[in-house]
């Protein structure tokens, strides 16, 4: 019993999928997508600063070759910015709600 624990462990652990460290391709989809977004919102004319800061900070990460650090920085800055565009639709007719009559 003591030793097919161990072994157990061991089996399970290689059947485990392996993390993969990001590559220049895994960032470069990443910040398409969130430059694509961030787009979207600036276009609404509702584009958060904190969504350009997380792409500046993908952007550097990039340049100094560290892609899990972009890749992670570029689908916060995704997800910044479809926050920003959730967020512009639902108060475009919200405020109305809000009106004194």
């Amino acid at each position: 019993m003591k030793l097919s624990l161990p072994l157990a462990m061991l089996l399970a652990l290689s059947l485990a999928p392996a993390a993969r460290a990001a590559d220049e391709a895994d960032y470069k989809a990443a910040y398409a997508a969130a430059e694509a977004a961030s787009k979207e919102a600036a276009g609404m004319r509702n584009q958060w600063t904190v969504t350009v800061s997380a792409l500046a900070a993908a952007k550097k990460a990039a340049d100094g070759g560290d892609f899990d650090r972009a890749v992670a920085a570029s689908k916060e800055a995704e997800a910044l910015a479809k926050a920003s565009i959730f967020q512009a639709t639902s108060e475009k007719e919200a405020w109305k709600a809000m009106e004194i009559r």
